[in-house]
């Protein structure tokens, strides 16, 4: 019997959810309420691909030949190391009878859940990526449980643009839903996908002054030509004095989107007391944040964004349709 869950797809260890699953069953034959989805792109996130690219030294191959491993091994892609995934975009291929996700067979979809838990079958050995960029063209298959999220493509956007956007539409979502009218908002990463986002999202919530922080000059110059933050500052994250310095007077809401460890104590520095911190990197040690926290008598309400919040796939869809700074860089993104 099936499970809304997933739980029938978790081949090991038993009496786990899919996403803490080693491994999942990826057959294509679906029970009456899963989809499976004839899939064409997936899309890495940020971590875990910085994370493998490093591991290998930038030899595209070797990238590409682990990520092969991880879905043939576990039935899903799930890095190891940093416990991520990403998304995906494909065909709906089989609807079962049963399933209540409103989908129908031809549409085009993005998958609003996580890679982690998503059972997944690659059979072209990802030929058409070479292995250096997060978006990976793939033939294979998905599942979709009836607790599952998906989005159908907008027609008037490059799938490519909705994909990259898709996979990080919680972060604005909640950044609206968290900002109050005049509250001042730091992003570090603010060039970055979720981090531009989360920009745009503040100045549409009211917030009275934003501050995007980013590591490079390069990335400055982006970001003050999209024109997305009042100020824009320049700071490794991981030094919490430097990154405070950065962002100046403690704001009331600092979102962390970056993908590199060791950016919590510098988020909480910069928060003023009473104030939000929201952890959207899949790098955060949330064990760092709570003791940081403690440590520096800091206090600051701590949010973890988990990448769902009802309408977030429209918000940022609407977002990179309305705000050109963001679509720019999004769009340079993928040009790279």
């Amino acid at each position: 019997m099936s499970s809304p869950v997933g739980l029938h797809r978790v081949l090991a260890p038993a009496g786990v959810l899919p996403q803490a699953a080693q491994r999942l069953d990826a057959r294509s034959e679906i029970s009456a309420d899963e989809v499976r989805i004839a899939v064409e792109r997936l899309n890495l996130d940020a971590a875990s691909f910085r994370q493998l690219a490093q591991k290998h030294g930038g030899d595209g191959d070797r990238v590409r030949a682990e990520v092969l491993d991880i879905i043939g091994t576990r039935g899903k892609m799930q890095n190891p190391v940093t416990g991520s995934g990403g998304m995906l975009i494909g065909t709906v291929d089989e609807v079962g009878p049963d399933s209540p996700l409103g989908l129908t067979k031809g549409d085009r979809v993005a998958t609003l859940v996580s890679l982690t838990l998503t059972p997944l079958a690659v059979t072209d050995g990802l030929v058409g990526w070479d292995g250096r960029s997060e978006q990976v063209p793939c033939v294979g298959h998905a599942i979709l449980f009836a607790r599952s999220v998906a989005a159908v493509l907008p027609d008037d956007l490059d799938p490519r643009l909705a994909l990259a956007v898709l996979d990080v539409c919680g972060a604005p979502a909640l950044t609206a839903r968290v900002v109050r009218p005049g509250a001042s908002v730091a992003v570090v990463g603010g060039a970055g996908k979720s981090g531009s986002l989360s920009l745009a999202a503040a100045r549409r919530a009211g917030a009275g002054r934003t501050v995007g922080v980013v590591p490079t000059q390069a990335e400055a110059a982006l970001l003050r030509g999209a024109g997305l933050a009042d100020h824009v500052a320049v700071a490794d994250a991981r030094d919490p004095v430097a990154l405070a310095a950065a962002v100046g007077e403690p704001v009331d809401v600092t979102v962390v989107c970056v993908d590199v460890p060791g950016c919590e104590h510098g988020a909480i520095l910069a928060t003023a007391d009473g104030g939000t911190v929201v952890f959207f990197s899949m790098a955060t040690s949330f064990a760092a944040a709570a003791l940081g926290a403690e440590g520096l008598a800091a206090d600051v309400t701590m949010l973890v964004g988990n990448g769902y919040v009802p309408g977030h796939a429209e918000y940022a869809l609407g977002l990179v349709r309305e705000v050109p700074g963001v679509r720019k860089l999004f769009e340079g993104r993928l040009t790279l």
